[in-house]
């Protein structure tokens, strides 16, 4: 059986019975569009003051019902039966030879599991999830009409004292107050940074609340600093590409190997234990404009043009020019030489520090 996103978990528990006759039709692919540069003003604003920007680069998909953390445990590479009100958490979802087929931030609303996801393949991941629900009293929601997306970062504490009564105090703590949800994630270029997930009609209309202490600027900004603090994210490009440790998904707590059984589970803990780690994502800057250097395109090393070493997984206009990347990589390819875009002559890349260490590999 295919899905959109390819072969079904070969899971006996979580096999549904008559799928042609329950499923849905299959959404046709959303594409994200290369959003323009974002002015420097506007990336002067993060570094130097603070800034908001709208998301419409997520959805989000709410799961409903008794079983709700019981059926998403059994599902994704981090722990969510013990997912409690106070706190969110990274986590992938993967097919049944360990290949990332999204990832998501979760935490809890009320009853509810919320899912941050890319739009690009909500549609499809929502619908894949649907099919193993079988008798689990769970239900899943595209809630991304009803809710609105929010990123802060920058000096932003004080605009957010207006609206909160108070403030996640580490990285991914999050508050619930009268205007939804907000929830600290991590620092970028030692900045703080937020989201605020809210009803639509309610965050809209307090978003000119803090026009008089931030600026309001593209969400591509928000892409850029997602790079710099070296989160991985899962888009439609490079849907199954990668097992988690890969996208360094170990290291920034979006697997629980102590967990029960997921799709893909046997492959991602034969990877962690039998020291087979040779690829890690690394941060990069390349020369170019972002139309031209998109997610999933190849990497060549100079001293083997041959074959590709690598793959972008997400890419950012750059403050400082170019486009910053987190490219998944062969740890060899970084020992020497040069690793190049599209080709052994292509543009050559500059490697930067991750901010975060990466383990040992053997």
């Amino acid at each position: 059986m295919n899905t959109p996103l390819g072969n079904a978990p070969a899971n006996a528990s979580a096999t549904p019975s008559s799928p042609a006759s329950t499923a849905p039709a299959a959404a046709a692919p959303i594409a994200l569009p290369v959003l323009p540069r974002p002015s420097a003003d506007e990336f002067d604003a993060v570094l130097q003051h603070g800034a908001y920007m709208p998301l419409s680069q997520f959805g989000i998909i709410d799961v409903h019902g008794d079983d709700a953390a019981s059926f998403l445990h059994g599902q994704l590479t981090n722990d969510v039966q013990h997912l409690d009100a106070a706190n969110a958490r990274l986590a992938g979802y993967c097919s049944a030879k360990g290949r990332l087929l999204a990832s998501f931030l979760s935490w809890r609303s009320g009853d509810t599991i919320r899912l941050l996801v890319s739009k690009d393949v909500q549609a499809a991941v929502q619908k894949r999830l649907s099919m193993f629900v079988l008798r689990a009293k769970a239900k899943l929601a595209d809630a991304s009409a009803e809710l609105a997306v929010v990123g802060l970062a920058g000096d932003v504490r004080r605009a957010l004292s207006g609206v909160f009564d108070a403030l996640p105090d580490g990285v991914h703590v999050q508050v619930d107050g009268a205007a939804g949800t907000l929830i600290r994630v991590p620092d970028a270029l030692d900045r703080l940074r937020y989201l605020w997930i809210g009803p639509k009609a309610q965050v809209e209309a307090l978003l000119p609340s803090l026009d008089g202490t931030l600026k309001r600027v593209s969400p591509a900004v928000w892409d850029w600093l997602d790079i710099r603090a070296g989160e991985p994210r899962i888009t439609q490009p490079v849907v199954e590409q990668f097992v988690p440790q890969m996208v360094n998904f170990d290291v920034l707590g979006a697997v629980n190997f102590r967990k029960g059984c997921y799709p893909g589970q046997e492959v991602v803990a034969r990877s962690q234990y039998r020291g087979t780690i040779k690829r890690r994502t690394s941060l990069a800057n390349v020369a170019g404009e972002l139309d031209a250097v998109r997610p999933g395109a190849e990497l060549f090393h100079s001293d083997d043009p041959g074959q590709p070493c690598g793959m972008i997984v997400n890419a950012a206009s750059a403050q400082g020019g170019g486009v910053d990347l987190l490219v998944e990589i062969k740890l060899a390819a970084l020992e020497s030489g040069s690793v190049h875009l599209g080709a052994a002559d292509g543009p050559a890349l500059r490697f930067l520090p991750l901010p975060y260490g990466l383990p040992t590999e053997v």
